[in-house]
């Protein structure tokens, strides 16, 4: 597809401005991440007083990822052609309406639609904020700031989620963790019709692609609701394996499809660009590890130290300290000295070992001694992986296609997290049945240590997505010494016109 005039550059901003332009992205980016955990930890709440069962309330969960998920390509395709501010500020309010509406249900069902509406206002959302920073930030050092920020926050914000989660649930009621989105989103609301800046379009305005939508959006509702599927059902289920192969079916009709329209929802020279690939994989991998830490953690804490929710919240709390402070040295010192190719497999390597070290907890474990240095040394690695990926997946793309290239970050994550917990609750569920049966008769002691045995094993799968993720991060970058000889493609700016921060 030709380079799109459509868009003007926009004009420089002031430099206080952009600041604030970045609050509210941030604000915005930390609702929408903070919003897939932080309705975990209300779920028995909501359950005793809704009155749903054990097998309905995945819904709860499903439901936004779901529509999440399998709408970002196209979320990020309308901010390409609504404007990124008109899109913001909608998403934003369709956001805050459906949290509204989830947070006030009287039934099950209104719950599950609230969320579904979520998710989807929040994929129009999500990648329009990062979109926004990228168009926004050009300036090598602002950007490597503006992308420590945002990154710190992708990584942090399902911590924070249990944190807020549990302080709402134990202080007021479980639907605040649903209306505190109400309050985010005004004061968001408020910042991006001040701060965020508007883009004129001049040329004529490039038609949607439908058929790609479908494909893809169809692709990645099977695969996230398979994985879903499987981790309740079973690998054995046929329905798993029939919506996985769909999905893959319609995963390559999208990609032949994209490679003969006219204008493709996403033009492969942006995925097939080596390292907009290479941090496209790294933030999935990253997102498949991570709900071992949330997801097994929160329930070690929680059943078999006995901790409450605040409690549990507040020891993550070291680890989000450890994020941010690497996610901020890793953008304003290493990256732009050494470059993703170096700093994401140490990231990977450093949040390897952490798993490692979280494979020693048993029902004995102290949190000072064992549980606080491995989410430290976790923390660190995830700071340094998440900002220098998710600025390298958006560097150098034409600004008509920022959105849709900001949407493939949000889908990576989104379907990394899927994967991961699908792959790693069955993994652990299968250990604690197989602990249990070659420990009869199953006392109160066996099932607590089978419970040990799970998170464990869920630990050490962890350990291998990252220490997959090292390796392949490290062969699929590219040197900073090869980017003078990288010429722009369909899609793409003129990489030297773009800062160099991440390369």
């Amino acid at each position: 597809m030709p380079h799109d005039p459509a868009l003007l550059p926009p004009l420089p901003a002031a430099p206080s401005r952009r600041w604030w332009t970045l609050a509210t992205v941030a604000l915005a980016q930390l609702m929408v991440v903070l919003d897939a955990t932080v309705v975990n930890i209300a779920l028995p709440a909501a359950q005793a007083d809704l009155g749903f069962t054990d097998g309905e309330r995945q819904w709860v969960i499903t439901a936004y990822s779901l529509a999440f998920g399998s709408l970002l390509l196209l979320g990020g395709r309308i901010s390409d052609l609504w404007g990124r501010k008109r899109t913001f500020i909608i998403g934003l309010v369709g956001f805050a309406a459906a949290s509204a509406l989830a947070g006030a249900a009287p039934t099950f069902g209104v719950l599950v639609g609230g969320r579904a509406l979520q998710g989807a206002f929040g994929a129009l959302l999500a990648p329009t904020a990062l979109a926004v920073l990228t168009t926004t930030f050009t300036i090598p050092k602002e950007r490597a700031r503006a992308f420590g920020v945002f990154g710190a926050i992708a990584g942090a914000g399902g911590a924070i989620g249990l944190l807020l989660g549990g302080v709402l649930t134990e202080q007021l009621d479980w639907r605040w963790n649903l209306y505190i989105n109400v309050v985010i989103a005004a004061v968001a609301v408020v910042g991006a019709a001040v701060f965020v800046p508007h883009l004129e379009r001049t040329g004529p305005r490039p038609k949607l692609d439908l058929p790609g939508t479908i494909l893809v959006s169809g692709a990645v509702f099977l695969l996230v609701y398979g994985f879903s599927h499987a981790e309740t059902d079973g690998w054995d289920s046929p329905l798993t394996w029939g919506m996985l192969a769909a999905s893959g079916v319609l995963l390559i009709a999208f990609v032949l499809w994209q490679r003969r329209a006219a204008h493709p929802l996403l033009p492969l020279s942006i995925v097939l660009d080596r390292n907009r690939g290479a941090a496209y994989a790294s933030v999935l991998i990253a997102g498949a590890g991570m709900f071992g830490i949330f997801l097994f953690v929160t329930y070690y804490l929680q059943t078999s130290l006995g901790y409450t929710p605040i409690q549990t919240g507040l020891a993550f709390l070291p680890m989000i300290a450890m994020l941010v402070l690497a996610a901020q040295l890793s953008t304003n010192l290493f990256v732009p000295r050494f470059g993703p190719k170096i700093m994401v497999p140490i990231g990977m390597v450093l949040a390897a070992s952490g798993m490692v070290l979280l494979t020693r907890l048993d029902l004995d474990s102290v949190y000072a001694a064992d549980i606080m240095p491995a989410l430290m040394v976790i923390g660190f690695g995830m700071g340094s992986i998440m900002p220098a990926a998710m600025q390298t997946a958006t560097l150098g793309v034409d600004r008509a296609f920022a959105g849709v290239a900001s949407a493939t970050v949000n889908t990576s994550q989104q379907v990394g997290g899927s994967i991961g917990t699908a792959l790693l609750n069955t993994l652990a569920a299968t250990a604690a049945t197989d602990y249990v049966a070659a420990h009869t008769p199953p006392t109160e002691q066996v099932l607590a240590d089978a419970a040990i045995h799970s998170y464990t094993v869920a630990y050490w799968w962890g350990a291998a997505f990252f220490a997959f993720g090292a390796v392949l991060a490290a062969l699929l970058f590219r040197h900073r010494n090869e980017l003078a000889h990288h010429a722009p493609r369909e899609g793409e700016a003129a990489v030297a016109e773009e800062p160099v921060v991440a390369h």
